[in-house]
């Protein structure tokens, strides 16, 4: 785990590369405005987002009062006010979103997909739930139904995140499948909530083989045996997506906006990706370059 001062290095590293080239695209409606600079820099900002993420504080304004403000008061000078800090941190999610896609892996050619539900509040609230009318869904995954979202994951062999995608909690596994493969070179493994002759047709044109496991009513598929292999451990992205809510910490029931929703999501992947040990697979490199000859 990085401390913040090793964290600030590398968020600081890459916002001078872009926060530049961003504000030299951003549209502008031809009025004047004000480029005042705020107090804390985007750096410090999404350094202590991030941080919050990698640290085992389960409430933001705790870690925010009783961890920065009480041990990081000097390496943050001009420290704001935790009101104040909540109302800049919208600011950040476009650099935040830039920032988690230096950090994802590259394909290997052995790829895992899943999906896993992002709950934004108990489903006896559901009713009198305001903050995502409209936008979050009902859903049905392994653990029953749920109110939110779904996080759509691929991960190689190394514990790395490929490709990511937030969808509402009622869009079926397959349908967002062909955007997250766009680039990948081999394989794809998944559970049966992937099948689909004409998904796998797809992927195929793109040069992408989807292997799933299959329905206790269906006949067995013939595959190799190094594919079963694989399949059985597919528990690689169910641990990631464990570690994703219970360390990283992006799932809670207290946003208060849509924003918010999504800055959480962001900060909790990008931490994931900073982690150093991730869960990984010991595949050796004469393994490796073998299956993807093959």
């Amino acid at each position: 785990m990085k401390n913040l001062v090793e964290l600030y290095c590398d968020v600081d590293d890459f916002c001078k590369i872009f926060i530049p080239q961003w504000q030299k695209q951003l549209l502008e409606d031809g009025t004047k405005k004000r480029q005042r600079t705020g107090q804390m820099t985007t750096s410090e900002v999404m350094t202590i987002v991030v941080g919050f993420h990698m640290s085992h504080y389960r409430d933001f304004k705790n870690y925010y009062l009783g961890h920065v403000s009480a041990f990081y008061k000097d390496a943050f000078p001009n420290l704001l006010s935790y009101t104040r800090f909540l109302a800049v941190m919208p600011r950040i999610i476009a650099p935040m979103c830039a920032y988690f896609s230096t950090l994802k892996g590259k394909p290997t050619g052995i790829e895992f997909i899943d999906s896993t539900s992002i709950k934004v509040c108990h489903n006896i609230r559901i009713p009198r739930h305001k903050t995502f009318k409209g936008v979050a869904q009902r859903g049905k995954g392994t653990m029953g139904w749920f109110y939110g979202f779904k996080l759509h994951l691929v991960v190689n062999h190394l514990g790395e995140i490929v490709a990511a995608k937030v969808t509402s909690g009622n869009v079926h596994d397959t349908q967002p499948v062909s955007e997250l493969a766009e680039h990948l070179p081999d394989k794809l493994y998944g559970d049966k909530g992937y099948l689909s002759k004409a998904l796998a047709a797809d992927l195929f044109d793109k040069g992408v083989t989807l292997i799933t496991t299959v329905r206790k009513n269906m006949k067995a598929k013939a595959m190799s045996l190094w594919d079963r292999a694989m399949l059985s451990k597919r528990f690689i992205i169910e641990t990631i997506n464990d570690q994703l809510k219970n360390i990283s910490f992006i799932e809670h029931s207290r946003h208060r906006s849509v924003n918010g929703f999504m800055l959480n999501l962001l900060a909790g992947l990008v931490a994931y990706c900073l982690k150093k040990d991730k869960p990984s697979l010991n595949i050796s490199d004469v393994e490796l370059n073998s299956v993807v000859v093959a």
